[in-house]
Order: structure tokens, then sequence, then C-alpha cells
């Protein structure tokens, strides 16, 4: 058929049809580019959530040493090396001002702070209790109701799966073992004693009672206290594991968006993982 085609065809007219025929390929479209991009996004999305969970960090340390000791820090070397760190991670001067403020109770405007507290149930079925300090109480209100719905979260009670505690965190000593304290801490009225994450003493209390037990251990162990707060402890039967990696995501960004508020200043989360 080709061949008679090509007989009844002058010869320009066959050429011409030949060089407008298309070809076909089944093989994969090469999409670096792409892929190059994806990867790029993904890793500033990661480093954002690192860098956002960093400044809230490094804000309640701000905040707790000058709470404690002021804001002069001639006198306050906690706040000092605080300061120090943060300007090194590039924290923000909003944010490390901001942070000062809230540890005299005030906010950058000199205004004095409110508590508010916030229930939530998030992706991957875990709850959460949000507490804020701010001196515009509706629009801080409004402004985190709208990121938990946004982020797939529902606004609803959860206090009853958590229990309120006082906490008492003394500053880091080498090889530091709980056991070696338990008189102390029992005489000085905690309720438990444990190590966090960076191998320091901490004491659970009443709420009503933590800056009393926290003074009184510190005079029996010679140990300096370096937080005082009252918590949010999530029950032990009521600790939820998340497994779904599209819900951990999903999670993750809620609460990456949290932080990035100004106003939230603890997130507490009865998940089994750390976020």
């Amino acid at each position: 058929m080709a061949l008679r085609l090509g007989r009844l065809l002058p010869r320009r007219q066959w050429h011409w049809a030949g060089l407008s025929c298309r070809s076909f390929s089944s093989s994969e479209v090469n999409c670096s580019g792409h892929n190059k991009w994806s990867s790029i996004k993904h890793d500033k999305a990661r480093n954002d959530k690192a860098k956002s969970k960093e400044r809230a960090m490094m804000g309640k340390e701000i905040a707790s040493a000058t709470q404690m000791w002021g804001a002069d820090t001639k006198f306050n070397p906690r706040l000092a090396l605080a300061l120090s760190n943060a300007k090194r991670a590039s924290i923000p001067k909003i944010v490390i001002d901001a942070a000062i403020a809230r540890g005299q109770g005030l906010s950058v405007s000199g205004q004095a702070l409110e508590s508010l507290t916030i229930e939530a149930m998030l992706p991957g079925n875990v709850a959460a209790v949000v507490e804020c300090q701010t001196d515009q109480k509706a629009r801080v209100l409004q402004d985190v109701r709208y990121i938990i719905k946004d982020h797939g979260g529902i606004v609803t009670p959860t206090t009853f799966l958590f229990e309120r505690k006082g906490r008492v965190v003394m500053e880091k000593q080498e090889a530091t073992d709980p056991d070696e304290y338990l008189d102390q801490a029992i005489e000085a009225g905690a309720t438990d004693i444990t190590t966090d994450d960076k191998g320091r003493l901490v004491l659970l209390t009443d709420p009503s009672e933590t800056k009393t037990v926290g003074e009184v251990f510190a005079n029996l162990s010679s140990l300096v206290i370096e937080e005082l707060e009252m918590i949010w402890d999530p029950n032990t039967d009521s600790l939820v594991e998340v497994q779904d990696e599209e819900q951990t995501k999903a999670l993750e960004d809620l609460l990456s968006a949290l932080r990035e508020d100004p106003s939230v200043q603890e997130i507490y989360l009865n998940s089994t993982e750390q976020f």
C-alpha cells in the first residue's frame, strides 16, 4: 500500500507527507526539573517547621528566664545566655522582644497579658490543649480556631483527657539520678520526680503548690530552679499513636501554623510521639 501511494504522489508531495507524520513513543518523559523543584519545596517545608519549633522553644526560654530573674541581663546570666543563643540562631528581634515582654506579663505594646486556653481534636485523633497569652483575647480566639479548622481539626472540649499539674525543672547536673533526690522531693511535697530529655531533674506537684515545692526542694538539694510552670499532662490511658503518614503530615502542618502565632505559648498533646 505504501509503495502504491509513493508511485501516485509526486516526489515533492511524498517527501512532505513523510515529514508531516508524527511518531509515538511509550518511553518515560524526563521530569528531572519537576522532581528537583518538588525536593526543594519539601526540604523548605521541613526547614520551616524546624525553625518554627526552634523559635517557640527559644521564646519560651527567654520568657521563663525573664519571669524568674528579671529583664536586666546584668543580673540575669541565664537571660543573657538565652538571648545570645537566640541571636546566633537568627531568631527575629520581634520574637525576642515579645518573649521578654511576655516574661514580664506584658505585650510588646506594654498592655497586660491575659491567659487563654483553647481545646481541640487534631488530625490522627490527637487531643490538644493550646495555651495563649494575649492582650486581645477575641482576636486570638478567632485566629487560633481558624488555624485549627483550616488544617482539619475540630474545636471541642479535651481537657478531661489531661490532668493539670505543677512542673519544676532544676538546672542540669552531670549524671543526675532521680532516686538520689527522692527523699528531698517527698519532703518538699512533690508527687513525682523524674528527668526530661535534657537530663534535668523534673518535679511534678499540685499546681497551687508549684512555687513552694520548687523553693523548698532547691533549699534541700542545693540545686537551682530553671523553670516553674503549670502544664496539662495527658492521662496514660488516653495516649494516642499516630501511624498514618498523611495524618502525621497534617498534624505537623497544623502545629507549625499554630507555633507561628506569637500568642500561642504551649501546645499539649496526648500523642505518644513528640511533634
